[in-house]
This record gives C-alpha cells, sequence and structure tokens, in this order.
C-alpha cells in the first residue's frame, strides 16, 4: 500500500504546501542488538532519538516508513465501521502540533480533510495508556456526533506507533489564530453574536447528548471558508454519567471551572464557564490572564475568585451574560439552552436596529417580580415593559 499524491488533487490544496509522503517498508538492515553492559545506555539513546524525531519536519515519515508495511493493514476483527481506507488517503504539510499529536492537511476519498496522528510511545506505560484511552474516547464519542457546529468525524485508524483520526477540513484555522490577527475590542456585535451561537449551538448538542467537553477553549474552536465555527478536539471529553470516574482536572486553566481546578465533584456546568471566557475572547480579541502563567491564572480563579477584567465598551446585555456564565456557584450559571435563546434574542435586536435588552431568561425568577415592582405603571398595561441592561 503507497500513499501518493494522484495529479488531479493538486488543485483542491494548495501545491506550495502539499508535499505528501509515502507509506513505503524500510529498505535498511535491521540494527545488531546491543550488549548486555550498553542496554541502558541504549534505552536512553533510543529515547532521546525518538524525541529527536517526532520534534524533527520529517518524523511522522519517518515513523511510518520506519515500520513494517504489514502493521498498518487492518485485519477484519480489528475493523470498526469508523475504520479508515488507508489505501484511499493522502497526506500532505502539517499545520499545527501538540505534545503528542501532529494535524496535516490531507485528501480522503476526494476530499479536503485534516488528519490528526497521535503517536503512541513506547517507553512511557503511563502516556501511552492515556493517550490510547484519549483516543478511544474521541473517536467513540466524535463518531456518534452529527451536528453543523460540531466538526465532522470522517474515518480513524487505530495501528501502533501512530494513530490517527480524520476530519473534515476547517480551513481557517482555530477561532484563538483568528482573534490573534484582529485589534482588541474590534469586533462588531454582530461578528460576536455570531461567533457566539455557532459556539453555543453546538455546545448545546453536546450537551443534549450526554457529552461534557471539558476543555472548551478558542484553540478547540475551528472556522470555515463561511467563517462558521464548529467545537472539536474532544480528547478529553466524557459522557456525564462517567464525571464519577475522573480523576484530577481536565481543560486547560485559563478556560477551567475553579471547581475543576479544585479537583471537586463538577457537571456539564464546567463548559458554561468555558463558554463565558470564550464569550470574553469575542469581546476583548485578547489572551484571558494575558500576563499570567497558566498556573497563576488557576490561583487567581480557584482561590481569589477573579475572573477577566470586563472591558468598559462591552455591552451591558453581553457583560451580564458573560458574568453569568462565569458565575463561581456552578448552580448559578445557565444551560446552552438559555444561552442560545439568549443571544438569538441579542441578534434580533441588531439586525433590528434595538438596543439589547436583558434577557429574563438569564435573570432569577426573584430579580423579575423586584424589577417588575419598580417598573409596572400604576394604570395596568397590556403590553410587558422590556428590562433595559
Amino acid at each position: 500500500m503507497i500513499l501518493y499524491l494522484v495529479d488531479h488533487f493538486s488543485d483542491i490544496m494548495a501545491t506550495s504546501c502539499f508535499n505528501p509522503f509515502r507509506l513505503t517498508k524500510s529498505k535498511k538492515k535491521p540494527s545488531p542488538v546491543p550488549s548486555s553492559s550498553s542496554k541502558s545506555y541504549f534505552n536512553s539513546d533510543m529515547v532521546n532519538m525518538e524525541r529527536k524525531r517526532f520534534d524533527s519536519s520529517d518524523s511522522w515519515s519517518m515513523i511510518l516508513e520506519s515500520e513494517n508495511i504489514e502493521t498498518w493493514e487492518v485485519s477484519k476483527e480489528d475493523q470498526e465501521e469508523w475504520t479508515a481506507d488507508l489505501s484511499q488517503l493522502f497526506i500532505g504539510n502539517k499545520f499545527a502540533s501538540g505534545a503528542h499529536s501532529r494535524i496535516y492537511r490531507g485528501i480522503y476519498k476526494q476530499r479536503a480533510v485534516a488528519v490528526k496522528m497521535v503517536r503512541i510511545p513506547t517507553h512511557n506505560p503511563e502516556t501511552r495508556a492515556l493517550l490510547e484511552q484519549q483516543f478511544k474516547s474521541e473517536v467513540a464519542l466524535l463518531s456518534r456526533l452529527y451536528h453543523p457546529n460540531i466538526v465532522q468525524f470522517i474515518a480513524a485508524c487505530k495501528k501502533p506507533p501512530v494513530y490517527c483520526i480524520i476530519t473534515e477540513y476547517m480551513s481557517q484555522g482555530t477561532l484563538r489564530m483568528y482573534l490573534n490577527k484582529k485589534e482588541p475590542y474590534s469586533l462588531s456585535t454582530e461578528t460576536i453574536l455570531r461567533l457566539a451561537l455557532d459556539i453555543s449551538r453546538g455546545m448545546e448538542y453536546l450537551h443534549s447528548q450526554g457529552v461534557i467537553h471539558r476543555d472548551l477553549k478558542s484553540n478547540n474552536l475551528l472556522l470555515n471558508d463561511e467563517m462558521r465555527v464548529k467545537v472539536a478536539d474532544f480528547g478529553t471529553s466524557c459522557l456525564e454519567t462517567q464525571t464519577q470516574e475522573s480523576k484530577g482536572n481536565m481543560g486547560t486553566y485559563r478556560w477551567m471551572a475553579p471547581e475543576m481546578i479544585k479537583e471537586k465533584p463538577y457537571t456539564r456546568k464546567v463548559d458554561v464557564y468555558s463558554f463565558g471566557i470564550v464569550l470574553w475572547e469575542l469581546t476583548t480579541a485578547l489572551l484571558p490572564f494575558q500576563g499570567m502563567t497558566p498556573v497563576q491564572a488557576a490561583f487567581a480563579v480557584s482561590e481569589k475568585n477573579e475572573r477577566p477584567p470586563m472591558p468598559p465598551s462591552c455591552l451591558p446585555a453581553l457583560a451580564h451574560l458573560i458574568k453569568h456564565c462565569w458565575a463561581a456557584n456552578p448552580a448559578k450559571r445557565p444551560d446552552f439552552s438559555a444561552i442560545v435563546s439568549a443571544l438569538e434574542k441579542y441578534d434580533e435586536c441588531v439586525k433590528e436596529g434595538l438596543p439589547l435588552t436583558l434577557h429574563t431568561g438569564l435573570v432569577s425568577g426573584k430579580a423579575i417580580l423586584e424589577r417588575l415592582k419598580i417598573c409596572i405603571p400604576i394604570k395596568s398595561s397590556s403590553s410587558s415593559l422590556p428590562v433595559n441592561a
């Protein structure tokens, strides 16, 4: 089986940066077995060599070419419904990377795709077990999710030393990349609401399926050609029924809810907290807790109840929503259904040229009654009064 790029696919991907590598048998002679006196040094040297190979630009092709080709042939017993046909996979250049993964542009069955490759280390059993579990969890969840605001899963392959997940290709990169190119506070209200609605609708669907993302952040939100947002990266996600089994904190400190930082019991509301941070990012285009290390940010949130500073230019209605989302008490955070409803109401106001009014779905019943005592005129009226933010 050989991976190569057919000429007529060059129009689909940028030829200047799409140099596919081939999966071929290694013609090198096997290395001599080291003597017992040199085994310790040899093992250490192997670990260092693997690290260097992984960090080099050609690391994945080197890893693939060093393996016997037959190991990539998937037996019928190992085949799942989602198992990739590797003869139809063409891999191009890397465009993103993580500690143990690389993401490549590619073509699968004549369709532009993103190929996430996770290298499973052989010298670290704990890391290997963690990565294998994350791969299994991500594929299990992604393969059953279907929503316009969830990145579309296409196929996967689980053959050591490299596991791969194939998803639709999101040409405009991450939301964080998009915001990095913007001037602070420069996004229009229309743009903020459009992006926020995409994210909240994707998350509303995710929660309706009983799934908690646990690492919602701007780096895990992807943009396509139409600048629509899709939620991605489900490596740390879990079903709500599994939260009691989880140990330690999951996610990224700058976006992590205080209860998760403290490793306390948590619910789906950890995603709502993270959404509050993302919504703040949209209103500012800044990185949350800029100037702090991730650990300092976590300490500030969990021990001092600090949050990113709310800009004076932020519309009161949006500021109100953000503060509700990142409330210290999870019970005071709204569900995504209420968030979607509020954002849709705000969007309608903007399109009709009306001022944004506070969405009553985010206000407690007691607060509404208190406002009504003040606002309702002596003479009854059939029309309800808007509550201004």
